[in-house]
């Protein structure tokens, strides 16, 4: 008897972590489209939709296959679903992710220089050794300023420490995990253009870059999370108003001020960072969540890591390899 693969999962009674299964044998395998991470725990369903049954669940920072795209049954979540293993998971907590091994070197420059996560995740240390205690998890696409390189007496492994922006001031990551950023990355894009501006609709959550009348970026952001209602009007936590960038940093440690807070932050190496405002908010990378068209944030404007690097190349003042860039710069309206 051959039965059909949702009636094979009814029957299965999967529990969490029984999607890693192989597929029932009368399925064709799946093609591989990507990699991704879990940025939380994910709910496993039978199908692209909050309604569908519960298979089991998905533990935050488990890495897993990617077999395509699909749309959402959902009105409410448009974004789109991934099929994996065993059923589907909500993309928008799915960060796409690569796993690029690097050639380490210990020949660093007196300055040291900027590094890129290139696997889904990797563990920092106190000290360049596996047998040391785990400081930070550090994930795809984050950026750190390497000082040191060092050789470590267990493996040979080369270890990079990283100058850490807050306690500790350093810890120490894999070599082969860290890709060095070459400073053409950074070569300013359109810089001949002298009108250009950043539009930001808080409602639609669009980020739109634009050369005069020309658009030049069309994309999904996650501002800051809805607050109230104020004469008509929904209030958001990203400020509304005319602002402009004033301030670069490749790489920043981002976390809330009290550690006992309810929502408490904690993240470093947030790559691509653009300051607009006298709080702190800035434009920057994002690798907790992908659920962009969506208000996330505490203020500031949440794009995917390459597409903060666009408007870091983009945006004046303009980008040089340094930790901190400082002028006036491109106008970002905030609707």
């Amino acid at each position: 008897m051959s039965l059909s693969r949702r009636k094979f999962l009814k029957l299965a009674g999967l529990s969490a972590g029984a999607w890693l299964f192989p597929l029932p044998p009368d399925e064709a395998p799946p093609i591989i489209t990507g990699l991704g991470r879990a940025t939380r725990t994910l709910t496993l369903f039978d199908r692209p939709s909050f309604s569908g049954n519960n298979l089991g669940h998905v533990r935050a920072d488990a890495v897993f296959n990617l077999f395509g795209s699909v749309p959402s049954e959902d009105e409410r979540y448009p974004r789109d679903w991934h099929p994996v293993k065993r059923g589907y998971v909500y993309s928008g907590f799915v960060q796409p992710v690569k796993w690029q091994r690097q050639v380490p070197s210990l020949d660093l420059s007196e300055k040291g220089f900027l590094g890129e996560i290139t696997v889904p995740l990797t563990s920092a240390r106190a000290w360049h050794t596996d047998r040391a205690s785990e400081i930070y998890r550090l994930y795809y696409s984050t950026t750190y300023w390497i000082g040191e390189a060092r050789t470590s007496e267990d493996d040979g492994a080369i270890w990079y420490r990283v100058n850490g922006e807050r306690n500790p001031d350093s810890y120490w990551v894999r070599g082969e995990h860290v890709r060095r950023v070459a400073p053409e990355e950074l070569t300013p894009i359109s810089p001949e253009v002298n009108n250009k501006r950043i539009e930001v609709d808080l409602e639609k959550q669009t980020f739109r870059c634009f050369e005069g009348e020309t658009l030049a970026l069309d994309a999904l952001c996650s501002t800051g999370t809805y607050l109230r209602n104020e004469n008509g009007k929904r209030i958001y936590g990203t400020p509304a108003g005319d602002w402009a960038i004033d301030r670069k940093r490749p790489s920043r440690h981002m976390a809330g001020e009290d550690g006992a807070s309810a929502d408490f932050f904690d993240l470093p190496g947030v790559p691509w960072v653009s300051y607009f405002h006298w709080w702190g908010t800035a434009v920057h990378g994002t690798y907790w969540h992908n659920d962009f068209g969506v208000p996330h944030s505490h203020g500031c404007l949440n794009l995917p890591s390459e597409t903060a690097k666009w408007v870091f190349r983009w945006t004046t003042p303009q980008a040089r390899m340094e930790e901190q860039t400082l002028g006036d710069g491109t106008p970002l309206i905030v609707k």
